[in-house]
């Protein structure tokens, strides 16, 4: 299996090490609970190295990265990151993906681990109708994601960027722990906090400070498992579960990334005819009001008749519930629809509520 550069370190720690699409990678180290608490209310430091870089660059970057996603690149500054998606001529989705302008023709595309080859081919497949450069630099790079309200203090002494001028979905250059660094005020965690990406081939020093300097503010490092509970309660989609070449970006609630005005774009005629016909479904979130925990793929029930599954569901560490996502016929998203959640032999009542479940206080 792939490791990332940070591998010893969680073996050192006893981490519970799993196969994640060909990485081996920790799922948690003192528990998901306490990983997870420890992020809402502290900090956390997370390895994600696993995940895909490739840069984009030459004088028609910015035209192709405008065709085949559908948010606005050329609203991008360098120095600006940008939440998007590959779509496909149906609207649906290759990937979901953050975009970093890095220089006026140069790009950073940060994809899905399990997702990196499929996207490349995806990009590289488009690349000949552009005047454009890819490289897959995924191996070259390695990222951490410090993740919580103490992330900024933990960063800052180790670091000589300004972190307290960053804006969320910002980016600089700088050193970390003496290593040349890209900072990003971005997470997939519903909280404040940084992904920190360098290619320097000894990324060691990174985590060793950072591990060091957060140990006073009660910083854990986390696995996979709180990671994904976290990115749930904020209702951050997970491609694979919550979304894929199935789903389209505006049943996925994420019209939000989606500009018809920009002009032409891969998927936009689809998007457009399904804006305008109507969709017939979309994604809601839902908690329980029965005991159990409502599992991807468990079976849902709307008076008797199946209408969909589970896409994402978890017990919720912060609210103390069991929550989940799951494809619904339109008419049953409002909030407070009930329906049934089957659970192994049995049928839990579930209803509708507004999402995100879990929305970080404002500062």
């Amino acid at each position: 299996m792939n490791r990332t550069r940070f591998h010893s370190f969680h073996v050192k720690l006893g981490a519970r090490m799993i196969e994640f699409f060909g990485w081996e990678m920790p799922v948690e180290y003192r528990g998901i609970i306490d990983e997870h608490l420890a992020v809402r209310n502290r900090a956390g430091l997370f390895d994600v190295g696993h995940m895909g870089e490739v840069h984009v660059s030459g004088p028609q970057a910015l035209a192709f990265l405008q065709y085949l996603t559908p948010n606005d690149v050329a609203r991008l500054e360098p120095g600006k990151v940008q939440y998007t998606a590959l779509t496909t001529p149906r609207g649906t989705f290759v990937d979901d993906l953050l975009i970093y302008r890095l220089e006026p023709e140069l790009f950073l595309l940060v994809i899905n681990a399990s997702n990196t080859d499929k996207d490349y081919e995806w990009l590289a497949g488009h690349a000949s109708s552009f005047g454009v450069r890819l490289e897959n630099l995924s191996r070259s790079y390695s990222q951490l994601a410090l993740q919580g309200p103490a992330a900024e203090r933990i960063l800052q002494p180790l670091t000589d960027i300004p972190l307290r001028e960053m804006k969320t979905f910002t980016a600089l250059r700088g050193r970390v722990a003496g290593k040349d660094c890209l900072v990003s005020r971005t997470g997939y965690t519903g909280e404040d906090g940084f992904e920190i990406y360098t290619r320097e081939d000894d990324p060691a020093p990174v985590w060793q400070e950072l591990m060091s300097g957060g140990a006073g503010e009660g910083m854990q490092p986390v696995g996979l498992g709180a990671r994904d509970t976290l990115r749930l309660e904020a209702k951050l989609m997970l491609y694979g579960n919550d979304i894929d070449e199935t789903t389209s970006v505006l049943e996925a609630d994420l019209k939000w990334i989606v500009k018809f005005k920009k002009g032409d774009f891969l998927g936009r005629e689809a998007l457009l005819r399904q804006e305008e016909e109507g969709l017939a479904r979309k994604i809601a979130g839902f908690e329980l009001l029965d005991r159990g925990i409502a599992r991807p793929h468990y079976p849902v029930f709307f008076r008797g008749n199946k209408v969909g599954e589970v896409c994402s569901g978890t017990f919720s560490p912060l609210l103390k519930k069991s929550i989940g996502l799951v494809y619904l016929p339109l008419e049953l998203t409002a909030p407070g629809t009930e329906f049934e959640v089957g659970i192994r032999d049995h049928r839990a009542r579930a209803k509708v509520v507004p999402t995100p479940f879990y929305k970080r206080p404002a500062a």
